[in-house]
């Protein structure tokens, strides 16, 4: 277990928030500043949290006991029970990092009951057809497997953080660089395994599923700058200003790059009114 010593200067790398090149914050006082990057590395480590417990570890758990569906490789299955490991081990190490650096700053996480995504991620079940229910947790899995974040990338190499959040990003990124690999196999073997109808029913929620894992969560951030001594308007100007919806559907796009790419291979693009949501989400031109 990764332990937080009292090194580290900052505890988020500030180049990946963009609030804090809004002026409002450029012209703030140094500690509202650090809170801000407090913050957002709580929501961070609760977004890490959720993610492995409710939409990874339910899906390999269905996979390792051969409850998918699918016909798969014995390998694939035993590499599940290895991925269901890994996944509630980034979950506990994730939350006494949370734990430890709660006591250590004195701040107390500003953060809403659960991350946005879960509750789009409700959404999008309740809406789906009764004959793909359960395919969204599949595809989902997969999105969220296969992109390695700027986080996973960034901060491990940002000596401003404490060693032992770099060292516990590090950690998860080596991990999650093998499920990446596991998680393209398992689309290649999924698309093919489903039926046609199945398909034109599923692929249209895809772009919905990226961006419930690629866009920002909004409530989280404008918590965490609510916490940090801004006012409500203030809050809302910074908001407004940093979360352009042009700015967000770029990000995203470029985010999602190597997932579009594994759905493009697996011939996911060829259903007219899967291409049409891509099109409309901005995923694609």
């Amino acid at each position: 277990m990764r332990a937080l010593d009292a090194d580290g200067e900052l505890f988020f790398s500030p180049e990946l928030v963009p609030a804090l090149a809004h002026p409002l914050l450029r012209r703030a006082e140094p500690h509202v500043r650090e809170t801000v990057l407090v913050h957002r590395l709580y929501e961070y480590l609760r977004f890490t949290i959720d993610l492995e417990q409710s939409a990874v570890i339910p899906v390999t758990g269905h996979i390792s006991r051969g409850m998918s569906g699918l016909d798969l490789p014995e390998a694939m299955r035993a590499d599940a029970f290895k991925i269901v490991t890994d996944e509630a081990w980034h979950a506990r190490f994730t939350y006494e990092i949370l734990r430890q650096v709660r006591d250590r700053t004195g701040i107390a996480p500003a953060l809403p009951d659960a991350p946005t995504f879960t509750t789009e991620l409700a959404r999008i079940h309740d809406s789906l057809p009764h004959e793909i229910r359960g395919l969204d947790e599949l595809l989902f899995a997969i999105v969220s497997e296969t992109l390695i974040s700027s986080v996973l990338e960034d901060l491990p190499r940002d000596e401003r953080l404490p060693e032992g959040v770099r060292e516990m990003v590090a950690d998860h990124a080596v991990d999650e660089a093998k499920h990446h690999t596991y998680f393209s196999t398992l689309l290649r073997h999924l698309w093919p395994a489903t039926t046609r109808k199945e398909r034109e029913l599923a692929g249209p929620y895809i772009p919905r599923l990226i961006f419930a894992f690629l866009e920002p969560d909004y409530t989280s951030a404008a918590l965490g700058l609510r916490a940090s001594g801004l006012t409500t308007e203030e809050v809302e100007e910074v908001m407004t200003d940093v979360y352009a919806r042009d700015r967000i559907v770029a990000d995203v796009r470029r985010g999602a790059a190597p997932t579009l790419q594994y759905f493009l291979e697996a011939g996911a693009l060829e259903h007219g009114a899967t291409l049409e949501a891509f099109r409309e989400s901005g995923l694609v031109a």
